[in-house]
């Protein structure tokens, strides 16, 4: 059974930073490009951003390049958002995806996952 699990989220103050991990098991983790995709309350999701199998390019979403950083170490079969300087509109759940298809390329479109994670909150405020 495929699993993504997120974790790390919390309430944090304007300018904090935080950062999520998504453990994933029964999938092939290596082989697959992993992104991060963000929902706030009566929003529809938004890509937050997306690495390739070796982390040789990392995509970001125009509203947190510069502030969030994607990792991954695929021996922990680990994906990582690093979120700096936190603003109350990152407010959101934030979700992992596995990209639909197996050494495929980075997407920022919803379709192109098919294995999503549980999410976790992130909620800025002071």
């Amino acid at each position: 059974q495929v699993q993504l699990v997120e974790s790390g989220g919390g309430l944090v103050q304007p300018g904090d930073s935080l950062r999520l991990s998504c453990v994933a098991s029964g999938l092939d983790f290596r082989n697959y490009p992993m992104g991060w995709f963000r929902q706030a309350p009566g929003k529809e999701r938004e890509f937050v951003g997306t690495i390739t199998r070796t982390s040789s390019y990392i995509d970001y979403g125009d509203s947190v390049k510069g502030r969030f950083a994607i990792s991954r170490v695929n021996a922990k079969n680990t994906v990582y958002l690093q979120m700096n300087s936190l603003k109350p509109e990152d407010t959101a759940v934030y979700y992992c995806a596995a990209h639909r298809r197996r050494y495929g390329g980075t997407s920022r479109q919803i379709d192109d996952y098919d294995t999503w994670g549980q999410g976790t909150q992130v909620t800025v405020s002071a």
